[in-house]
């Protein structure tokens, strides 16, 4: 280390870019994956063979960032945007004017695009309303209250030009956190489903597909006593976080109710698998996690996921996961299943070089990889 001593003017320009070479350094070391100062990127798993795309935003921006996402994985082609209604009022669920107009302006862009939209079930759907109230609603539901909404929404969607849109309808019913929960009446929950579908179904011109998607594990009720019936089941999805602390992947896929049992009850029942939602959570940057995940995706060809792409579980949009980014990122780089290379102007430049680099002369991973206006 330099002296900290007074000293010539030489030796105090030396101490003091030395001192700002560590500190960039550090920075880039603790950014994300790409990053030549982290050492070799893990091995990549095998690439899923699945349609992918990422959750990265509910309104516009979402469709927006879909572009830098591409860019940060060498081009690789998202063929799956995913959003998700509003739940507060029931002219939200209707699909609120201005909101699904960009997402069904992506789908309409090219043939083989995918448009996966969560719809809530109820109003007030993040409101804690008690059990109690939660069984009435379901009841009105079941008798066919709440029809004319559900109704509202397929004309919109065949409107807007996007009549094959994949509808995750009343996501993780099984757990206590939605209004659309389906514990405190499961009979009453799956008639509610069965009316909504059948609603939605009648609209001329729609082609959609129902995605059943409940969360990992039993949580509040097994997620099999909310299964609706396979006439009104298309896919059977599952959100799938690293969760709980502490839980391994094995333990992941070999619980009641989990991954595995997810898979056999869907080819028990001929249909075919998704993960609308997928990322990291209560395990930190679990790189083990994703190369898992992503392999386990890859073997059993969901007709899509999405990752959940922001803090704490995903990757591109977290810099806290820089390992468990270098693993996705090498998985689906490009559509090749190659690793990712290390941008040239990545790699640690000579110290001469560190001015023009840090005025964006140089452009470099923490300064490209965010999305605009983030």
């Amino acid at each position: 280390m330099a002296s900290h001593r007074r000293g010539r003017p030489a030796v105090r320009a030396a101490s003091v870019i030395a001192l700002f070479a560590a500190l960039v350094a550090s920075v880039l070391a603790a950014a994300g994956p790409g990053l030549a100062v982290d050492g070799p990127a893990p091995a990549a798993p095998a690439r899923a063979a699945a349609p992918f795309g990422a959750f990265l935003d509910s309104g516009p921006d979402g469709v927006a960032r879909m572009t830098g996402l591409s860019h940060w994985l060498g081009g690789a082609e998202l063929t799956v945007a995913h959003t998700y209604l509003p739940g507060g009022l029931w002219e939200d669920i209707e699909g609120p004017p201005g909101f699904l107009e960009p997402w069904a302006g992506w789908r309409r862009e090219r043939a083989g695009r995918t448009l996966v939209l969560n719809v809530p079930m109820q109003e007030r759907n993040e409101e804690d309303v008690p059990d109690e109230e939660v069984r009435a609603l379901l009841r009105q539901g079941a008798d066919g209250a709440f029809d004319g909404h559900f109704r509202t929404l397929a004309e919109r969607l065949v409107t807007l030009g996007v009549p094959d849109t994949v509808i995750v309808l009343g996501w993780e019913m099984n757990g206590t956190t939605y209004t659309h929960r389906c514990a405190p009446d499961p009979a009453a929950w799956k008639a509610y489903w069965n009316r909504i579908v059948t609603a939605m179904r009648a609209v001329p011109g729609q082609r959609f597909r129902f995605d059943f998607a409940p969360s990992r594990g039993r949580d509040a009720v097994p997620w099999t006593a909310c299964y609706p019936g396979d006439d009104t089941v298309d896919i059977l999805g599952m959100d799938s976080y690293d969760q709980p602390a502490g839980v391994t992947f094995d333990e992941q896929v070999s619980e009641p109710y989990g991954l595995q049992w997810h898979v056999d009850f869907a080819q028990a029942h001929g249909k075919p698998v998704s993960y609308p939602e997928w990322g990291l959570f209560r395990n930190g940057d679990n790189a083990e996690y994703m190369r898992r995940m992503l392999d386990w995706i890859g073997a059993h060809r969901p007709v899509y996921h999405t990752l959940t792409d922001y803090c704490p579980h995903g990757v591109w949009q977290c810099p806290a996961n820089p390992r468990s980014a270098r693993v996705y990122q090498a998985a689906l780089y490009g559509g090749t299943g190659q690793p990712a290379p290390l941008p040239p102007a990545c790699t640690p430049p000579v110290l001469g070089d560190w001015a023009a680099y840090w005025f964006g002369r140089r452009p470099c991973f923490p300064f490209d990889r965010w999305p605009a206006g983030r």
